[in-house]
């Protein structure tokens, strides 16, 4: 039986609702920042340039993310197209979803067992983030993501 792909519209809509909805935001504050400029004292020209960078801020947070959460995605997609994504269905699972904490300790050895062998492929650095989140850890998870971002990067060129 071939696996489906999951139907990706909903979050695409969901993310260009809330970028549509970012920019009428910004243009608010933009109309703010102008009457800021407008008065002329030292407190309002120091809030407008406090209402004009702090959306500047949420851009760069926002493009920032978006962009990790596609270079993501690709590197998913070619982990799958490698054949080496992590197959967890066989594992037990909690009443939440989540793997057992056993099973997801004994998959995290095996893992880093693969990651120590070869710490500069990207795809055993994608494993080990991913072996890391299911084990619970997340802020080493996301240390090792980065990592596997730049090797991916890097490999890519």
């Amino acid at each position: 039986m071939a696996s489906r792909k999951p139907d990706a519209r909903p979050i695409v809509a969901v993310i260009a609702f809330l970028v549509i909805a970012m920019c009428v935001y910004f243009v608010i504050l933009g109309r703010l920042a102008y009457r800021m400029f407008e008065q002329g004292t030292a407190m309002s020209i120091a809030f407008g340039v406090g209402i004009v960078i702090l959306p500047l801020l949420g851009v760069w947070i926002v493009v920032s993310t978006l962009r990790s959460g596609i270079e993501h995605q690709r590197m998913a997609a070619d982990v799958v197209g490698l054949g080496r994504e992590i197959d967890t269905d066989p594992l037990p699972r909690r009443p939440s979803g989540r793997i057992e904490r056993d099973a997801a300790d004994e998959l995290f050895a095996q893992i880093k067992a693969e990651w120590e062998a070869d710490p500069s492929d990207w795809v055993s650095t994608y494993r080990i983030a991913r072996a890391y989140d299911y084990a619970g850890d997340r802020s080493r998870a996301r240390e090792m993501m980065k990592r596997a971002a730049e090797q991916y990067r890097e490999a890519k060129r």
